[in-house]
């Protein structure tokens, strides 16, 4: 029995986000079939991630979507940090 392997993505991290990460993007993999949640799964796991807010905005090729939403292999992630108007 085989296994699928991963998929490759790239997370880019905006303001706050970057400083508790200390990056401002991430490659994570995450699996075959996987979605938008498992990534943020991957990102929490990773150093700093654990500090992010319970709720995130998240958008995959620069459109915001719901956790459920599928990615796949180069699709890449931003974290968005709420927004404050003035």
């Amino acid at each position: 029995m085989s296994t699928s392997p991963g998929s490759s993505v790239r997370v880019l991290l905006f303001a706050r986000y970057a400083e508790l990460l200390g990056t401002e993007a991430a490659e994570i993999t995450i699996p075959a079939g996987g979605t938008v949640s498992d990534a943020v799964v991957a990102i929490r796991a990773l150093p700093g991630g654990h500090l992010l807010p319970p709720r995130l905005l998240v958008a995959r090729n620069l459109v915001q979507v719901g956790l459920e939403e599928p990615v796949g292999p180069g699709d890449e992630l931003a974290l968005l940090p709420p927004m404050s108007g003035g």
